[in-house]
């Protein structure tokens, strides 16, 4: 699929959740769906870093009346950084990690293109992090469970996987679901700003993190998804091949999707 022209699907005022300290916060509501349905505004989310959560920001998010969280980042990160503020804020919190090993820790193919390596590490996530990709999943598509968010450290990569495979699994266009992804661009750079004003010596070590780790770059999502089509057929396919059941897609989709009409 072409990137060349994606929807502006980050000009909904809704859109983001601003925030001061947590900066990729954002509303998965309104895109539609190929059964003429639009997913539903304040039910699902996607974040980055919710340890970060306190004062205001904490206020604005208790008044989206989140009932569960899922963290994606690993145990080690959690132990570092700390957790959603369950204390303050009540929720159920799942740490699903789909990283065992860092990017940087493997033997990677050498690529000159941050999109060609992103492609091949959202590959690599997916096939050893599929099935905790699915129990999440799983977590979204219970009863009771929205409205939701999911985040890991950027909300960009395990993140963006994750949005990608929910957006996908109710029918959402593959154009709008790179779209989506395509906002993080942005908000990375909002990030690096913050640091930078708030915290400089952490800021600092962005010089040293390769340019692919900080990149959201919409072609390595459109051919992630052309991967998952070619081999499966479709986004739900492949989540229906790694366990999810199908009555949990439906629970998905009825929590998650509306009647724009209704």
């Amino acid at each position: 699929m072409s990137t060349d022209a994606l929807p502006d699907v980050g000009a909904h005022p809704d859109r983001l959740v601003a925030l001061e300290a947590v900066h990729n916060f954002r509303d998965l509501g309104g895109y539609p769906t190929d059964d003429g349905r639009t997913t539903r505004w304040r039910t699902l989310y996607r974040a980055d870093g919710l340890q970060r959560l306190a004062g205001a920001d904490l206020d604005v998010v208790r008044r989206l009346g989140l009932r569960t969280v899922i963290d994606l980042r690993r145990p080690n990160e959690i132990a570092e950084r700390g957790t959603f503020p369950i204390d303050d804020h009540p929720v159920e919190y799942h740490n699903l990690s789909v990283l065992d090993v860092m990017w940087h820790d493997k033997e990677a193919p050498p690529f000159d293109d941050d999109g060609d390596f992103l492609h091949w590490a959202y590959s690599d996530m997916l096939a050893s992090g599929g099935p905790t990709f699915a129990d999440a999943l799983k977590v979204l598509a219970a009863d009771g469970a929205m409205p939701a968010v999911f985040h890991c450290a950027a909300g960009k990569d395990r993140t963006g996987l994750l949005a990608m495979l929910v957006l996908g699994a109710v029918g959402v266009p593959h154009d709008y679901v790179v779209a989506d992804y395509s906002l993080t661009a942005a908000r990375m750079i909002h990030a690096r700003a913050w640091y930078t004003a708030n915290f400089p010596e952490q800021a600092a070590l962005y010089g040293d993190v390769p340019s692919a780790f900080l990149a959201a770059v919409p072609s390595a999502m459109a051919r992630v998804l052309e991967d998952l089509c070619a081999e499966h057929g479709s986004v739900r396919a492949y989540v229906l091949s790694l366990g999810v059941p199908e009555a949990a897609l439906d629970r998905l989709a009825d929590a998650f999707l509306e009647d724009p009409a209704a």
